[in-house]
């Protein structure tokens, strides 16, 4: 499996688990546009009355992962996170949340809060 093929995997996978937690996924793969400051979101997802916004990373450990995501990236997906919510006026009453997903093979961790709005 190439990375691309990897990454995708990953995707999937963390969806699963996700659904398997009672998530309801509302975007995969979400892109804000061209001209604006913010990136992909690679989930959003729903559960009770709180949006979700998940980051994956796949690598080759586990540990690895868990370092994967640095803060210049955290601020773009809050960046993302505040234009999908002025976009979609119905979660505005919603409790967000910064949730990451880990995968390295089969093994998978779910960390919820994984960071804040600062």
């Amino acid at each position: 499996m190439n990375k691309k093929q990897k990454g995708h995997f990953a995707e999937f996978y963390a969806r699963m688990l996700l659904r398997l937690k009672g998530y309801t996924i509302q975007e995969k793969n979400f892109i804000t546009g061209k001209g604006t400051t913010a990136g992909e979101i690679d989930i959003i997802a729903l559960k009770a009355h709180r949006l979700i916004f998940v980051e994956v990373k796949e690598r080759q450990t586990l540990e690895g992962a868990l370092y994967a995501i640095k803060p210049a990236q955290r601020q773009r997906i809050i960046n993302a996170a505040k234009f999908y919510i002025a976009r979609h006026k119905q979660y505005q009453k919603y409790d967000i949340r910064f949730d990451a997903v880990f995968v390295s093979g089969l093994k998978i961790k779910h960390i919820k809060n994984a960071w804040q709005i600062n």
